[in-house]
């Protein structure tokens, strides 16, 4: 029954095989754009001639008869700009053209069935080849174009970084002569006014400069490791901040463990306590008129130690706070957006890690650390 039905259908498409092609042609979809668009044609016949070549053979002679020809068809697709989804509604349209003038067909019923059975497993086998080829394909283009991108990218924030690198490193040489300058006027004249607020501006210019050098990773020659005491690191910091504090009538409390050590670069520890308090600082002045900002340290299974650093002032939104350890993402005029993500890095750099949660009620900087071990309980 089979074989006489797969007869029967090849001779049908054979004698019908002009006037199917010449309706295929009239219904299917062709882009001006379409470097193949002159071969379309051509392509509709030879997918039909395969449909016939195709029903003399069975087995792995047919697999891989079918497979080549898919092969072909999709290379054409690759490289032209229409969607796979117009190609394969072409083929489709082929299939529902074949179906229609079966129907009308002297076929039996039984036979228009099997008949559909076997011009299915051809478009359906033509298809899988097809798509499949083009997607991998595709993807291959999709994915050398982003290395290319991704390198591209790459080789200018390197040059980007040199020569920032370069320029902030001639600006702090003259930068260090001017702090030595006033550590001599205060030694020959502490009566001079205003030289502990010139110190203290160009101990946060140095600040800036230092953030700068960090993405360059150019900071650390010549610095080395110590071990510190956390709570006369958090005194320091709120006494170089202290006029900031008085000014702005900013609220601090404080609860914080004695005898906690850590073990790191102390300078980029305290600018990080130095930037996340004064950002709070910062926002408070402008939003709260009972501005508190609280300062807390915990342990955590005696293996790492928890700074919070909170603050009353308004609620980030969801949006921004996904994205604000981000580089140059800021609030702020004349904000650099290096900040925060400076504090992140030299966090990360010390094997810790730092957080931001904000709700209506508070918003806190959460910085967990790890203790050295010969810090570690018995202090």
């Amino acid at each position: 029954m089979l074989q006489a039905t797969r007869e029967k259908l090849i001779d049908y498409l054979s004698k019908s095989k002009n006037l199917l092609i010449s309706l295929w042609e009239k219904e299917i979809l062709i882009s001006t754009e379409d470097p193949y668009k002159i071969e379309v044609n051509t392509n509709d016949l030879s997918l039909f001639q395969m449909i016939l070549d195709g029903l003399d053979r069975e087995g792995l002679g047919f697999e891989m008869f079918i497979e080549e020809f898919s092969l072909k068809m999709a290379e054409q697709r690759v490289n032209d700009s229409i969607n796979i989804g117009t190609f394969v509604y072409n083929v489709n349209i082929g299939r529902s053209i074949i179906y229609h003038h079966l129907l009308e067909s002297d076929f039996t019923k039984e036979e228009i069935q099997e008949s559909i059975k076997i011009i299915d497993s051809f478009f359906d086998k033509f298809l899988l080849y097809s798509v499949s080829y083009f997607t991998e394909e595709k993807n291959k283009i999709i994915e050398e174009k982003t290395q290319f991108i991704d390198s591209t990218h790459k080789d200018r924030l390197t040059l980007l970084g040199q020569m920032t690198s370069s320029f902030i490193h001639e600006f702090r040489n003259p930068l260090t002569s001017v702090q030595g300058f006033i550590q001599l006027l205060k030694a020959e004249d502490p009566s001079i006014k205003y030289l502990d607020i010139i110190s203290s501006e160009l101990e946060q210019l140095n600040f800036r400069i230092s953030q700068f050098l960090l993405l360059s990773k150019k900071e650390l020659i010549g610095k080395e490791k110590s071990s510190f005491s956390l709570n006369e690191l958090i005194d320091e910091v709120l006494i170089f901040l202290y006029p900031s504090i008085l000014d702005s009538k900013v609220k601090v409390i404080r609860e914080t463990f004695d005898h906690v050590h850590l073990f790191g670069y102390v300078d980029e520890i305290r600018q990080v306590l130095i930037n996340i308090i004064f950002n709070a600082i910062d926002v408070l002045t402008q939003y709260r008129e009972d501005p508190t900002i609280e300062i807390i340290s915990s342990l955590s299974h005696n293996k790492h130690v928890v700074i919070e650093i909170s603050n009353n002032g308004p609620m980030i939104p969801d949006q921004m706070l996904k994205s604000i350890f981000e580089p140059f993402v800021t609030t702020k005029t004349l904000g650099t957006g290096l900040g925060l993500f400076v504090c992140r890095e030299i966090i990360e750099k010390h094997k810790g890690r730092l957080i931001c949660e904000s709700s209506k009620e508070k918003t806190i900087f959460r910085m967990t650390m790890p203790i050295p071990s010969h810090t570690k309980a018995s202090e």
